[in-house]
């Protein structure tokens, strides 16, 4: 069976077609995580994911790429993971670097902490469409609908966003 079937078979219950699915994508999707997660949170991360594919699978609508629709739910699980577990994701990426990356990559951050400050407080709507768009990487189209907006207002918000970032970012020399 291809993806797109097996996707639909687990959306029926068949567990054995989810089963095959995790074999098929979990070693290449665990590579790509551990780029960014700590080695233990890969296997979390990884178990969330297959949860949310079965949860969600009754909603794919087959298109041949199956891989991208499981990458993009492992991605936000691997966001909501991070949020909740941000000082273990900055040992990893400190760990990752030597002493000069070290300074450099404290530099970095506080100039994107710089960044994500002139889009306002956290529960503000800018840093909520933000973390919506850039971050889960949801659709225009479900982001919308979910803040009861047209889409072109998320599309032209997005773009004054984008437009904030790089105007403190390059204040910052970058």
């Amino acid at each position: 069976m291809d993806d797109d079937e097996l996707i639909t078979a687990a959306a029926r219950g068949d567990d054995r077609a989810l089963r095959e699915l995790f074999n098929r994508h979990s070693p290449w999707m665990a590579g790509r995580l551990r780029r960014s997660l700590p080695p233990d949170a890969v296997e979390d991360v990884l178990q969330e994911t297959f949860l949310a594919v079965w949860r969600g699978s009754s909603t794919y609508t087959p298109s041949s790429r199956a891989g991208a629709w499981l990458w993009g739910i492992a991605r936000r699980q691997a966001a909501m993971w991070a949020r909740t577990h941000r000082d273990e994701v900055e040992l990893v990426e400190a760990s990752k670097g030597s002493e000069g990356d070290l300074s450099a990559s404290a530099a970095n951050k506080l100039h994107i902490q710089a960044a994500m400050e002139a889009l306002g407080p956290e529960s503000g709507e800018q840093r909520k469409l933000f973390e919506m768009l850039f971050i889960e990487e949801r659709p225009v189209a479900e982001i919308a609908a979910r803040l009861g907006i047209p889409q072109g207002a998320v599309k032209s918000r997005a773009y004054r966003i984008r437009q904030t970032l790089q105007a403190v970012l390059r204040e910052g020399g970058y």
